[in-house]
């Protein structure tokens, strides 16, 4: 309950008000407790006093009991005699502005982000991926922002690692080696994550985180109620998307150095799941964004069932701390009640290990940051009643409340602009078509070799014929008069009487003329 006296958030009674200063709320803090010791009245008990100062607050709302804030109170005698207890003159019940959220868009306005805007570290944390995968899934990133590619939802981050996966040797010198086994393990988790709900929390429009810092117009901080019952089912996802949250605000709110109260508080229920099996280097991180985002204005309180639960670098940057009763049944149990008895300042006048298991239903030990911003003693209080209404609120009164929101316009319709999806299609297809120009150039050219081959065959073949041919003439005619030869006669043959008388006539009459030719000057015959 906010105090407007004494600028204080009165948070529970111990013989005298036990306050939460302002300009120290920024200093986080931490709600523990077993389960049903009074965690949640507690959460709505800040959630109430913070609006009512005027900040706006952001909670995670696990099993669906502070969707109430948005309605009354219902009176009981109870609360009235607590109240009265307690020495509230003026309690009234009263809602809270409030504001839905789902990420399956179900029981609040949608909450989107995009894959570029997740970055590769915390997709790969969601994705369960190991460090030769983290390193792959990095590298794609990279490769997306070097090539100006948009990677907004799923199918575009799908579409990316087939793409580096097709062009992996490309890719090999400037990048470094992809194995294509890595990038099948990391499309076989982009479906997992599909399946899980992942296609609808990816995309846009994306959550603007100015739209969790809102006014009524009461001056009042406006509730905004992110409802987890489902996410909670997928535990790995309701952490990421919690730590995505949280570097939204850390990434993007100015400095805002000391201030007289915060700018916003953001609840982690069910904080746990925020670092089991989270990597050194992702707890390096939380521990830096948990230390600096206060001077940005940022209040952020962990609830959870112990503080063993947040590692020490963490925890020790909490101030103001709400213990509920811890129950030691085991040694384990024991051992975490001591440890978070000893993380109060003492108190000489109370034995703070003792108290802390025999706390009731809305008690707590409870130490908060003074002025200075020193740790007070710790103290046993009772938790003030909450304002507004008890449990959940119907359907039918959630729903009116969404579609009354003033942003209901802004986030209910999703937006598929060009992004790497359609890029690397249009891409894909212009390849395609080159390659199936490229392939007709080819068999073109194939074909004219092949004809050309064909002519020079059959050019080759003639030339053979016409040899042959001129071959085959030349043997016949060789044979020809082979046969001609072989059929003349062999010998002389003899004569006829003409034919001799015809002779001795011719042989008489050459010597005769031969005689005549061959005498001398003084007619004597010359031999």
């Amino acid at each position: 309950m906010y105090n407007h006296e004494n600028k204080t958030l009165w948070i529970a009674q111990a013989g005298e008000p036990l306050c939460l200063i302002p300009k120290m709320a920024n200093r986080h803090g931490i709600i523990a407790g077993a389960t049903g010791t009074g965690k949640t009245v507690t959460l709505k008990v800040l959630a109430e006093s913070f609006s009512d100062m005027g900040v706006p607050v952001f909670l995670a709302d696990i099993k669906g009991d502070l969707s109430g804030l948005c309605a009354p109170g219902k009176p009981s005698d109870a609360i009235a005699q607590r109240a009265a207890a307690m020495g509230i003159a003026d309690f009234t019940y009263k809602a809270y502005p409030t504001c839905f959220y789902d990420v399956f868009g179900q029981k609040g306005l949608p909450v989107r982000t995009t894959i570029s805007d997740m970055g590769p570290e915390l997709l790969s944390r969601l994705l369960d991926l190991n460090p030769t995968q983290t390193g792959i899934m990095t590298m794609i990133f990279k490769i997306a922002d070097d090539q100006g590619l948009l990677l907004l939802d799923l199918k575009d981050l799908r579409a990316m690692v087939q793409y580096v996966g097709d062009h992996r040797a490309d890719f090999g010198t400037d990048y470094g080696n992809i194995a294509p086994q890595s990038l099948g393990a990391i499309q076989r988790a982009l479906l997992t994550l599909e399946t899980q709900g992942g296609d609808v929390f990816f995309g846009e429009p994306m959550l603007d985180i100015a739209d969790w810092m809102r006014t009524d117009a009461d001056g009042r901080g406006v509730i905004n109620i992110l409802d987890c019952v489902a996410l909670y089912l997928q535990p790995m996802l309701y952490a990421t998307f919690m730590l995505w949250m949280l570097s939204e605000l850390y990434e993007n709110l100015p400095e805002a150095g000391d201030l007289d109260k915060p700018k916003m508080v953001f609840f982690f229920d069910e904080a746990h799941l925020l670092f089991d099996d989270a990597p050194k280097a992702l707890l390096q991180k939380i521990e830096q964004v948990v230390r600096l985002i206060r001077s940005k204005g940022v209040g952020i309180y962990f609830v959870t069932q112990a503080p063993a639960d947040i590692p020490d670098d963490i925890l020790g940057q909490l101030g103001n701390k709400i213990q509920h009763a811890l129950r030691a049944y085991t040694p384990k149990d024991q051992k975490a009640l001591k440890a978070a008895a000893q993380s109060f300042r003492p108190n000489p006048d109370l034995d703070t290990e003792q108290v802390l298991g025999e706390l009731g239903i809305g008690e707590a030990l409870i130490s908060v940051l003074d002025d200075q911003g020193v740790p007070g003693v710790v103290q046993r209080g009772t938790i003030l009643p909450p304002q507004s209404f008890m449990g959940p609120v119907d359907d039918a009164a959630r729903q009116q409340l969404i579609d009354a929101s003033p942003l209901k316009a802004k986030y209910s319709q999703t937006l598929d602009r060009e992004s790497a999806y359609e890029n690397l299609t249009a891409r894909a297809t212009q390849e395609s078509a080159q390659a199936e120009q490229a392939q007709a150039a080819k068999a073109q050219a194939e074909q004219e070799k092949a004809e050309a081959k064909a002519r020079a065959e059959q050019q080759k073949a003639e030339a053979k014929a016409q040899a042959d041919r001129e071959k085959a003439a030349a043997q016949a005619a060789k044979a020809q008069a082979q046969a001609t030869r072989a059929a003349a006669p062999r010998g002389r043959q003899k004569k006829s009487e003409v034919e001799k008388m015809v002779d001795s006539a011719v042989n008489t009459f050459g010597r005769e003329i031969g005689k005549s030719l061959v005498r001398g000057l003084f007619g004597s015959l010359k031999r």
